[in-house]
């Protein structure tokens, strides 16, 4: 196809594939959604909606309810649906893109499609942030974009703010743009917001998929300075946010106190799933910061398939760098998590089963 731009024609899919499931805990969204009032409340507003029309160009409206909840100036507000969008505007924008690796497979992706110099800096043992190294690459040749999820996916670490504030003030020396992508900030103990107010070189990057329960509307947002803000959404298309979408979000954003209360529940069953996992006899969950837990297990497919056919759907992280028998499991409600307990046990027995059966087998040999 001669047409086509050559180096698009070998990049692989993007790396999901659907499966179906009883139990779905693969994509890190939030089991609760908007409370069954909030559910009725959009549902007599999107009634009176004028469909026939175009929505605003750049979800202008919604970029100003947005900026009165977050205390930022509107101008430094951008609306995509989705915050992919949003990233894949930046790369779009970047002369070039640094990352840590394993990472949120998106930048990446974007800066092959888009044809953008690539680098990722791998995590030190634990998934610590590489500090040092991370300097010294934004010390190397011309500035571009960094994005640093924090807290980290895949992993769930959180990296603390002095280190980040660190790699923020090589980032402006450098005259970087530096992007923290903070999708799971509410389940974290701090975030860095008050520190990118005013900052050229710094932006947040805020979607409304997790916490807020709103996977299906599709919204994300960058908080940044003017002059980013400008160039981003000039490379997003126009009327991009759809209306309903929109409509959903500023209702959300009336109501957000359900927020908290929904974190606080995902919270606490993180914590309990991740104590319970401990005492798994192959498999090793990391500690988190996040709305789902990272889980090393013997061999990932297998882990991946047994729990599939036991009606439990999560994500295999095992083709990212460093995560060699990796499965990644969102935090469900008590009885989706409880039933996800349920079998990665039963696995394990069935495991130490087999293994008797082949110790029997070859002692009657």
């Amino acid at each position: 196809m001669k047409a086509l731009k050559p180096h698009l024609l070998a990049l692989p899919d993007y790396p999901y594939t659907m499966a179906q499931a009883l139990i779905k805990l693969d994509q890190n969204e939030s089991p609760y959604g908007l409370p069954p009032e909030l559910k009725a409340e959009l549902a007599s507003r999107l009634a009176e909606l004028p469909l026939n029309r175009y929505p605003r160009m750049h979800a202008e409206t919604l970029a100003e309810r947005i900026a009165d909840f977050e205390g930022w100036p509107e101008a430094g507000v951008v609306v995509g649906p989705g915050s992919n969008t949003i990233i894949f505007a930046l790369v779009a924008a970047a002369q070039r893109v640094l990352d840590v690796s394993p990472s949120f497979v998106h930048y990446e992706h974007s800066a092959h499609l888009l044809g953008a110099p690539y680098r990722a800096v791998p995590l030190r043992e634990g998934f610590e942030l590489p500090v040092a190294e991370l300097q010294e690459a934004l010390g190397e040749g011309e500035p571009g974009v960094f994005f640093l999820p924090n807290p980290h996916t895949p992993t769930g670490a959180f990296f603390a703010p002095e280190r980040v504030s660190s790699l923020c003030q090589t980032a402006a020396a450098a005259e970087w743009l530096m992007i923290i992508d903070e999708a799971y900030y509410q389940f974290a103990p701090a975030d860095m917001k008050r520190q990118a107010l005013g900052e050229a070189h710094l932006g947040i990057l805020r979607t409304f998929s997790k916490a807020w329960g709103l996977a299906g509307a599709r919204a994300g947002y960058l908080l940044a300075s003017e002059e980013v803000a400008r160039v981003v959404r000039n490379l997003l298309p126009p009327f991009g946010v759809p209306a309903p979408t929109a409509l959903a979000v500023e209702l959300a954003l009336e109501h957000p106190g359900y927020v908290a209360e929904a974190v606080e529940k995902v919270r606490r069953e993180r914590d309990r799933v991740y104590l319970e996992l401990k005492a798994h006899p192959t498999w090793r969950a990391y500690p988190s910061h996040t709305n789902f837990l990272l889980i090393r297990t013997p061999d990932a497919a297998a882990a991946y398939q047994g729990l599939l056919k036991k009606g439990v759907l999560v994500r295999r992280q095992d083709h990212l760098p460093g995560l060699a028998g990796a499965i990644r499991v969102t935090i469900g409600t008590p009885v989706e998590n409880d039933a996800f307990l349920q079998a990665a046990f039963e696995l394990a027995r069935e495991e130490r089963g087999n293994e008797k059966e082949s110790e029997d087998a070859t002692g009657e040999d």
